[in-house]
């Protein structure tokens, strides 16, 4: 199948007829993190053998391909969002590409058009790399840069499940390694240092030169040399529409006063502050010199309905130096600090927000140019291909743009969760609470107001893109963990029960996200479809205890039922209008009474394309069409209109009841 390409203007996307079409797809999938086939954090690994894993096989082997894009898009989905990482293409060292996953991935675009997906490649990364808690970068950086990963967790640079987790054990151990803590990273250490040396090396660490390169030329060059080399496989494919920039990027230490502790809402820094470790910058860079650092622990407090500090915790009391003999620290070199008998002594508060006088801007001043230079790269290859572009998860919440110099044609992909339910894998209803004010929410009205609220805040980060004319915005990660509760529907499972009962706390934290997501017309990719899942508190989808994939092989127990295996499907397959000639007026689905409404106003031949599931009308639908006549493919489950003339066209649709069925 030979799918037009999707092309953007003003905030929507469009195809080669000029159809605004809604993207409303998967990640695909979590696991592609990590090396196959046993690669996943569910086994231990001292990460001895970076340079010789393979990631052939993530997210599934080519044989499996029409198994999971078939049910993908019977699901309803027209869209991937497909991982792979610069580990991945670049992991036996620099510029080293492994052609035969190259290949392998190439293949995996054209089997998802062959299935009618569409696919934008995300270059994905957590925490910087494997080896600092997450996944992304290639092991061999570290010794270009000096570092020596193997000291990360003695020194407490790091916090890594590898490390910190009990195999022997198994199971959730939240006094070693608690849930959804692998995020602390981002304050620690290793990933202060090698995020600021990613986007930040020419002005922070001018003296670091690899291989003839200032390190961050030297790392960012590398990256882009890995996404070329993907474009140049995929570059035939129609279906491919473009690449991501770099998922879910850090900041490092750009931008923060050298000694400051973010412990609760300042006017320094307005955001909130969240639970764990409160580290400075200088005590990333003192912990990985061999300092031992007193370091503000924080918890979430009901009663106050914030973060507050509730113990000091002494990091690296060994004294561990995470530099290389012979290596020095290149933001000691440079003159933020000094390497004193009783520890550190800062030099420069604000060495990470001036530079020659001048304050810098994390968004304007290294964001810009990278995106820039992503889209340079890319476009070398096929200059019709869209940028999607993501900011720190939290700018777009407080308000945030993307800078004004994003490059045209970028997508604004930026990501939201309910933070709350993701952190604690609890999902809080009837009452429920804004992380980011405290306020207690009460009822259904209010969570889903509040989820649009703040996607429409997400979606109001893109106004600057494309000279200020606006952008689509895909949310590009969104979602919920299935092991809510505790996992209590996987014991419900284990125990044989196999009716709806034990999802319904899923299928409603669902249903309020995607009620957003229509009512703002927003495309989407949630988060994930891990193919080789399991209901297992120590796996799930193969990475750091998370468990967010809509499918698992463990609750598939019939092959030959394409919704076997599928988890709270109720939640999130649904009807919704996913092109039209013309302007989307309003979409909306109620998932109690089966009744969807969607209305247009028609342009030219004005024809609209609208999925109506099998799964949610088993005995058939009513369907009215007022403006327009309609025509049902049942193979594609998706209805085509088209409008009479140029007056409003109203779709409504409601379940057949059992006894209008017999």
């Amino acid at each position: 199948m030979t799918l037009p390409r999707i092309g953007i203007e003003g905030n929507w996307f469009v195809d080669a007829e000029g159809r605004k079409v809604i993207l409303r797809g998967v990640n695909l999938g979590g696991d592609c993190k990590m090396p196959y086939p046993n690669g996943g954090t569910n086994f231990p690994t001292d990460f001895a053998d970076h340079e010789t894993v393979s990631f052939i096989g993530r997210p599934f082997p080519l044989e499996e391909a029409d198994e999971h894009f078939s049910r993908l898009t019977a699901w309803g989905f027209n869209c991937l969002r497909l991982l792979t990482t610069w580990e991945a293409v670049e992991h036996a060292g620099p510029g080293r590409y492994d052609t035969e996953y190259l290949d392998y991935y190439a293949e995996l675009c054209r089997l998802a058009g062959e299935h009618g997906l569409y696919v934008f490649v995300d270059f994905h990364q957590d925490v910087w790399s494997r080896m600092t808690g997450g996944d992304g970068a290639p092991g061999w950086i570290f010794e270009k840069v000096g570092l020596d990963y193997t000291k990360f967790h003695e020194a407490g640079a790091a916090h890594v499940m590898q490390y910190k987790y009990d195999y022997a054990r198994g199971g959730r151990q939240e006094d070693n390694y608690p849930t959804m803590t692998w995020a602390q990273n981002y304050r620690m250490s290793a990933n202060g240092i090698m995020w600021t040396l990613f986007f930040g090396g020419r002005d922070f660490a001018p003296d670091l030169i690899i291989d003839g390169q200032n390190v961050q030329d030297y790392l960012q060059s590398h990256y882009r040399g890995c996404l070329v080399e993907i474009a140049k496989r995929v570059k035939h494919l129609t279906n491919v529409i473009g690449f991501d920039t770099l998922n879910e990027p850090g900041t490092g230490f750009i931008g923060q006063r050298l000694s400051y502790q973010h412990v609760a809402k300042t006017e320094e820094n307005p955001r909130i502050a969240v639970p764990g470790p409160a580290w400075s910058p200088l005590d990333g860079l003192a912990v990985a010199r061999g300092v031992t650092r007193s370091i503000p622990e924080l918890t979430f407090s009901l009663e106050e309905m914030q973060s507050v500090v509730t113990e000091h915790r002494n990091v690296n009391s060994a004294r561990v130096d995470c530099w290389l003999p012979g290596r020095d620290d290149p933001f000691e070199k440079a003159g933020a600090y000094r390497r004193t008998n009783e520890g550190v002594e800062p030099l420069r508060e604000d060495f990470f927000q001036n530079v020659n006088g001048r304050r810098v801007d994390l968004e304007e001043d290294y964001m810009a140019p990278f995106f820039n230079d992503v889209a340079a790269a890319i476009r070398s290859v096929e200059p019709d291909w869209l940028v999607f572009a993501e900011l720190d998860p939290f700018t777009g919440l407080l308000g945030g743009a993307f800078p004004e110099a994003t490059p045209e044609r970028t997508v604004n992909a930026s990501h939201w969760y309910d933070i709350a339910v993701l952190s604690t894998k609890l999902f809080m209803y009837p009452t429920a609470v804004n992380p980011f004010s405290g306020k207690v929410l009460e009822g259904r009205s209010e969570i889903e107001a509040h989820y649009k609220r703040q996607l429409s805040n997400v979606q109001n980060a893109g106004r600057t893109l494309n000279n200020g004319e606006g952008a689509p915005t895909l949310i590009g990660e969104c979602g919920i963990p299935y092991d809510l509760d505790g996992a209590a529907a996987y014991e419900a499972w284990a125990n044989g029960d196999r009716s709806e009962e034990p999802w319904k706390s899923h299928v409603m934290a669902l249903e309020f996200l995607y009620n957003a997501l229509d009512a703002l017309h927003l495309s989407s990719t949630q988060w994930n479809y891990t193919a080789s899942n399991a209901n297992d508190l120590a796996i799930g989808d193969g990475w750091n205890q998370e468990d967010l994939s809509i499918f698992s092989r463990d609750q598939q127990t019939d092959p030959d039922d394409i919704n076997s295996g599928g988890r709270a499907l109720k939640g999130f397959v649904r009807p919704y209008l996913q092109s039209c000639r013309g302007t989307l007026n309003k979409t909306h689905f109620d998932l109690a009474t089966g009744a969807f409404e969607t209305r247009f106003t028609p342009e030219g031949k004005g024809e609209a394309t609208i999925f109506v599931p099998v799964l949610q009308y088993p005995d058939g639908y009513n369907l009215q069409v007022e403006g327009g006549e309609a025509a049902y493919d049942a193979r594609t489950q998706k209805i085509s209109i088209l409008a009479d003339g140029p007056d409003e066209v109203c779709v409504r649709i409601s379940p057949i009841n059992a006894e209008t069925a017999a």
